[in-house]
């Protein structure tokens, strides 16, 4: 039995992104699984996700969103799991197996931030850790909030640089997450009539910004610049 986990807080997402992702999960994890969401509210989540409250970090109100809240996954004893846990953004696309993600050797692995090539940082759209193993990656966040902000400009940012330091930050192989705006666009002037494509040995499919997915099924780029055909595949896939 592994742990599949997700958080939904605010208005940006609805139940429908939490459904969709149990489904796909469903279609491709080939091991039993306890599926949750973190949520203030679970109102028409489908019955098989289970729903437990948000943890609770005592943020100083008003604060632009920068993912603070996932720190809360490392606390000991979170929602009464134990063993190896898979967090998924909501937003994310999954296209193939994910066994791969548990089978991999690594105490904690995360995707890569394809926007920080040349740094250590990486995207927590996904990642795996086993539950209680770091309980002072959320205790000195705590402890630090005020210096940490200043210092990163997001939760992904303080979790790399504070797993490099504990010496467990470890990558997926880049091929398993790529980026829909970074690696399934075509190239310009192709973008113009080629549609957008799922890299080879792609597994789940990053949306970070703009367009979310389902903006980009219909060729919604969200930016002026940005233009791209529909990418159709993706109804195929993001499907509860």
């Amino acid at each position: 039995m592994v742990n599949v986990i997700c958080m939904k807080w605010g208005d940006k997402y609805g139940p429908a992104y939490v459904n969709r992702l149990y489904g796909m999960v469903a279609r491709n994890l080939s091991r039993p699984f306890r599926f949750v969401c973190f949520t203030e509210n679970g109102e028409g989540v489908r019955p098989e996700v289970e729903i437990q409250p948000l943890p609770s970090l005592d943020l100083p109100s008003g604060l632009p969103e920068r993912g603070w809240m996932k720190l809360a996954t490392f606390q000991p004893g979170l929602g009464g799991l134990e063993g190896q846990t898979l967090f998924l953004d909501l937003d994310v696309v999954i296209v193939d197996s994910i066994d791969c993600f548990f089978d991999y050797a690594a105490d904690f692995a995360i995707a890569f931030d394809q926007k920080k090539e040349k740094e250590r940082i990486g995207n927590s759209s996904v990642y795996r850790f086993e539950i209680g193993q770091y309980p002072d990656v959320l205790d000195y966040f705590r402890e630090n909030f005020d210096r940490i902000r200043e210092q990163f400009r997001n939760e992904q940012a303080y979790l790399s640089d504070r797993m490099n330091r504990k010496g467990v930050l470890t990558f997926w192989p880049k091929a398993w997450c790529p980026s829909f705006k970074y690696h399934c666009l075509p190239p310009f002037p192709l973008n113009f009539w080629k549609e957008p494509h799922i890299p080879e040995g792609a597994r789940i499919i990053l949306f970070h910004g703009l367009p979310e997915p389902d903006a980009a099924a219909r060729g919604e780029s969200g930016k002026w610049y940005r233009h791209f055909r529909p990418a159709r595949w993706i109804d195929a896939y993001w499907q509860a």
